[in-house]
């Protein structure tokens, strides 16, 4: 089928046996016939057992990702339109999809594509060469999916531009595919109104793999004094404040985020109970402490402080002491939210991590929930790299 044929080591290869979709530099014994990076090539087990065909590149250590695992498998349009109408007919199934993430790579197997839609507008991610090459086959794919059910996307835009592409030896590129337009696009969520900015906003624009957790807080900020930290463009503090909360604060070190969230402050008539303050949570938190602040609710969603497991044991230490300042802040019978977004934070290392910082606060905690990222987000199992948020809500208690 595909003539270029990678054949791995004896005894390596677990990651995909398990499940998974990438295979590295060193688990490769051979390749065998002629290529291009970015071509598409059949893998083959040390004895010759058919493990899938994906696409290589040999300048990245993830020298191959599958795009599938079925024998004769032909990889072409159709096969791109297929992947698109099953991840976007799981997302009518499961999620608000006014705006969501319509492919989620490994997980919507298509490993290393990341789309997003915005209301009427789409924002395209590229991260890995072979993808990058269907990546127009894609996005038409997506447009004709998404007309049949009635939607007619406006304009597309990428945001190709995360470091990650150069590990790929690729450049990193944002801009129009196709037609130019309105970068500025409006968005509902929760009934919170927002103004996402696809072409200078964090990523895509907006985080929405917090959807279904920012809906969750605000059952209990009604009538509460509530601190969001991190806030970047003001969705905790917002959904907060639309739940009736007494009064908001929240607060990011980025002047232009901070100025994006009081815009959306004022889109939904919430200026006069939620306000936005620039400013280092980690120098702030000690102060607002010093000065006797107490808060009903605390939320942390910080950026991930670790983007590779070399650096794990520093994240692990900004982790334990944001945690255990901001428990510091929650008054007795308050309520801790808090979150990690870094998927080398594993689940286990992160509960220790609170549990060190509630012990450090003498604070006592009652879980309240633990979720993960929205299901538009969906988590592959043995794709590991598809699972990376982990949310807590606790009630904060004195010893008792």
């Amino acid at each position: 089928m595909y003539d270029t044929i990678v054949t791995l080591k004896k005894g390596e290869g677990r990651t995909i046996k398990a499940g998974g979709m990438w295979i590295y530099d060193n688990e490769i014994a051979g390749t065998e016939g002629d290529f291009q990076d970015g071509d598409i090539v059949t893998v083959l087990d040390f004895d010759g057992y058919f493990m899938g065909y994906g696409y290589i590149n040999t300048k990245s250590k993830i020298t191959v990702r599958l795009l599938s695992r079925k024998k004769g498998t032909v990889i072409d349009e159709a096969f791109f339109e297929r992947r698109v109408r099953d991840a976007w007919n799981y997302r009518k199934e499961t999620i608000d999809t006014s705006s969501c993430r319509l492919i989620f790579g490994e997980a919507d197997f298509l490993p290393g594509m990341v789309i997003d839609k915005f209301s009427d507008v789409l924002v395209v991610e590229s991260l890995a060469l072979g993808i990058d090459r269907w990546k127009l086959v894609i996005v038409e794919a997506l447009k004709k999916v998404l007309a049949e059910d009635g939607i007619v996307i406006r304009g597309v835009y990428e945001r190709s531009d995360a470091r990650v592409r150069q590990q790929e030896g690729m450049e990193r590129h944002k801009g129009f595919i196709g037609e130019p337009f309105d970068t500025k696009v409006k968005i509902v969520e929760n009934g919170v109104k927002y103004m996402v900015d696809v072409e200078d906003g964090q990523k895509t624009g907006f985080f929405l793999d917090q959807k279904n957790n920012r809906a969750s807080i605000q059952r209990f900020c009604k009538d509460k004094k509530v601190l969001d930290c991190f806030t970047h463009t003001g969705s905790f503090a917002l959904n907060a404040g639309i739940a009736g909360a007494k009064s908001v604060l929240g607060v990011d070190a980025s002047q232009l985020a901070v100025d994006q969230a009081t815009e959306n402050a004022a889109l939904n008539h919430l200026e006069d109970r939620v306000r936005f303050q620039c400013a280092d949570v980690f120098e702030l938190l000690p102060k607002l402490e010093a000065a006797g602040e107490q808060f009903d609710v605390v939320i942390l969603d910080p950026p991930a402080f670790t983007k590779s497991r070399n650096s794990v044991k520093n994240a692990t230490k900004g982790y334990r002491e944001i945690n255990l300042r901001g428990l510091k802040l929650v008054r007795d019978g308050g309520y801790l939210v808090t979150c990690s977004c870094s998927h080398f934070m594993e689940p286990e290392l992160f509960a220790k991590t609170i549990r060190e910082a509630a012990a450090g606060a003498h604070r006592r905690l009652r879980q309240v929930e633990f979720r993960t990222q929205a299901c538009d987000h969906p988590i592959l199992w043995a794709a590991d790299q598809s699972y990376y948020l982990k949310f807590y809500i606790f009630q904060v208690c004195e010893e008792r």
